[in-house]
């Protein structure tokens, strides 16, 4: 099979030992790989009722059949366990090298099971492997732990990590890759079923190359389509997602105040990603292969944020820390990205939590005596700051609030259930289901909880089409009829994406999914 090793490591922390396991053709053409084959695994491999921060969790790292290949935006790979914070089927996934690395060292994926005596992680370099002592690490953050590991052992290596939220359990931890560049497998807390098992890192370096069918071929389709791919996505190049918090608040799909607030247009414009580009950007960031660059790398060289260099706030970054909590500070919400990079941690579920906490104080429910005596109004910046590091450390009130929004509501008890804003445990990102009903069904049905990605519906809501699937022009935002059978197919449609492991940000440039 083209595109497959069909090699997977198999690593036990508990006795420290690991295997190449090679998987049935049959599996590879059923599920592909990715999020697709991930789920497969973990529902053959792992007990519904395991406790998910136990030894019998395991995580699925897998790639996808396009990595370590041409094929743009090709370089990601998929995260599978059970969730901590959801106790349901957890999945993130993730650009930036360390998936096209692992497909390089001549492998799919990495299943990680058990748990260590002490701190360790894990080296992969071609075909030596080994588990090694990671106490000189553990603590540190995200970004000193790319930083180390690369001068302890190359420049090139790809290091994939956790930082103190992970250690600290914190059920909605992030595992970090790129360094600063701060690429997360953000979603579902997968960073705690990490730390649990008291693995730090996987670091892979990599020498070989990925056998094409057609490799002649291929790089012609991708001459042909990547030129429009670029000329229809060239605003996300210049602005990244944070392009589009104006027009999204205009339609009333940025999420405001808790989710209660209607319209923000000028707190909307001083946390846009033009504003962005017109402050703090220095350049964008690529992810392997791609042809996009909506990544963004800022820099802060003065005021009380002075020092940030590095990964910038992304649209549901600036949707939820910004939005969610009513912060319009560019550079405060640069700055709690950047703690959230740092110590691993969804900056979706922390803006969400935060501005869950927000209007619990603004309500009485929860006082000063409760922060610690941080003013918790909705805009205040360096509270929302503060808080974040709370949350990771587990201080004061962020101890609660390091469980998830349900459960923290159901602590602090009475009205607060009321204010807890999720689906199945999952706090939303930021498109509020209000605005586009297929994003409201996607989030009632997406298998991780709330999640836009499941069926990745707004963009074809609203600007494209999707003739391939029978919609020659946008299917209505606000539509009701034929809502359900769209969102099925475009849910479908995700799912092989999602298993290929290609960026979906490829079709709003005009990628079509028939043309062979």
């Amino acid at each position: 099979m083209y595109g497959y090793w069909n090699r997977i490591i198999r690593i036990n922390l508990t006795n420290k030992t690991y295997s190449i396991e090679n998987l049935k053709e049959e599996l590879w053409r059923k599920y592909l790989g990715g999020s697709g084959l991930g789920a497969k695994l973990l529902y053959d491999e792992v007990d519904p009722k395991v406790d998910t921060l136990g030894p019998e969790n395991k995580i699925f790292f897998l790639t996808g059949p396009f990595c370590g290949s041409n094929v743009p935006t090709s370089g990601r790979h998929a995260a599978v366990t059970k969730s901590p914070l959801t106790g349901i089927f957890a999945e993130a996934d993730v650009g930036g090298s360390w998936g096209y690395e692992l497909k390089r060292a001549g492998y799919d994926g990495v299943i990680i099971e058990g748990k260590a005596e002490n701190p360790v992680y894990v080296y992969i370099d071609d075909s030596k492997i080994e588990i090694r002592e990671a106490k000189h690490i553990w603590g540190k953050d995200t970004y000193e732990t790319d930083e180390f590991l690369r001068n302890e052992l190359s420049a090139d290596v790809q290091v994939m990590s956790i930082g103190p939220a992970g250690e600290n359990l914190v059920k909605f931890a992030s595992i970090m890759t790129d360094g600063k560049d701060g690429r997360a497998l953000g979603r579902c807390g997968i960073g705690a079923v990490m730390g649990a098992k008291n693995l730090k890192a996987i670091t892979v370096k990599g020498s070989k190359n990925v056998e094409v069918y057609d490799k002649e071929r291929l790089i012609k389709s991708i001459r042909d389509i990547a030129p429009g791919i670029k000329e229809a996505t060239v605003n996300m190049t210049k602005f990244g997602t944070g392009g589009g918090v104006i027009v999204h608040e205009s339609y009333g799909n940025f999420p405001l105040g808790n989710w209660k607030v209607g319209r923000w247009p000028e707190g909307a414009e001083k946390i846009s990603g033009q504003k962005m580009a017109e402050t703090i950007l220095v350049k964008n960031y690529r992810c392997k292969g791609c042809i996009i660059g909506c990544g963004r790398v800022v820099k802060i060289e003065n005021g009380p944020y002075k020092g940030i260099d590095g990964a910038g706030p992304e649209y549901e970054t600036l949707g939820t820390l910004g939005g969610l909590c009513l912060v319009d500070d560019l550079e405060a919400i640069a700055y709690a990205n950047e703690l959230c990079n740092r110590y691993g941690m969804d900056t979706i579920t922390t803006g969400g939590v935060i501005a869950f906490a927000m209007e619990l104080y603004e309500k009485g429910i929860i006082t000063k005596q409760d922060t610690g005596g941080l003013d918790l109004r909705f805009g205040n910046a360096e509270a929302m700051v503060e808080l974040v590091k709370m949350i990771a450390e587990r201080r004061g009130i962020g101890k609660i609030l390091a469980e998830g929004v349900r459960r923290a509501a159901e602590e602090i008890g009475g009205l607060a259930e009321e204010y807890a804003l999720h689906v199945k445990g999952l706090e939303p990102p930021a498109h509020d289901p209000r605005a586009y009903n297929g994003v409201a069904l996607s989030y009632a049905t997406s298998n991780r909880g709330a999640c836009h990605l499941a069926g990745f519906t707004h963009g074809f809501e609203r600007v494209f089409a999707m003739p391939e699937l029978g919609y020659d022009k946008p299917h209505d935002r606000l539509l009701v009829d034929g809502k359900a059978e769209f969102v099925a197919k475009m849910q479908n449609l995700m799912g092989v994406f999602d298993s290929l492991k290609l960026c979906k940000f490829m079709l709003q440039g005009g990628l079509k999914i028939s043309t062979v």
